[in-house]
């Protein structure tokens, strides 16, 4: 297990001006639910259509993570704000981004369904069963400005429960919120 130092922030300052509205972008993702991104975290999007491992983006490499499979073509290569500028990722997808805003009543936490489970899973589940979300444990010890996050799950691409954060449910489609910062982490120590 590995303890990363990481920045809180504040869930509020995702919302916009109008009245508790969530500013997301759907991101195409094949074998997992589409994934959720804060709109905001989004520097730049860019038609690429060869899988890399690095992009180099305003003179800084940029590690990808990829949400389609290696046969699969890419069209669409995104640009993410980490809570550093080392800890900036980009992930490759195939397909048409898509914005809009939900009210945050419209969101509902629910777990990853099981049609998305493969036998890599590092949990042991069932057929019917669903895997939730990994937890964050708070250091009381630590700053206000900094919690502790432990990642007992071995991170890997095509494990979905390696970089899960939480699935949730808007208007009955089903959708993966990734942790960022997991994937940033393990994507620059890679890199490095």
């Amino acid at each position: 297990m590995k303890r990363i130092q990481k920045h809180t922030f504040e869930a509020v300052s995702l919302l916009t001006a109008d009245n508790g509205l969530l500013d997301i972008t759907i991101v195409p993702a094949v074998g997992q639910p589409d994934w959720l991104i804060p709109s905001n975290l989004i520097l730049e999007v860019v038609t690429y259509s060869d899988r890399i491992w690095t992009y180099l983006w305003q003179q800084q490499e940029i590690a990808m993570f990829h949400l389609i499979p290696r046969e699969q073509t890419p069209n669409t290569l995104i640009i993410l704000e980490g809570n550093t500028d080392v800890h900036r990722v980009g992930l490759q997808t195939a397909g048409e981004l898509t914005r809009l805003q939900v009210r945050i009543s419209d969101v509902k936490d629910i777990a990853l369904p099981s049609q998305y489970l493969d036998g890599s899973s590092a949990h042991d589940v069932n057929d019917n069963d669903s895997i939730e979300a990994p937890v964050q444990s708070f250091n009381q010890d630590a700053s206000v400005n900094e919690i502790e996050v432990e990642f007992d799950v071995n991170f890997n691409e095509s494990r979905i429960d390696s970089y899960l954060f939480q699935c949730v449910q808007i208007k009955d489609k089903v959708y993966l919120v990734p942790d960022l910062d997991k994937i940033a982490h393990h994507l620059v120590d890679l890199d490095s």
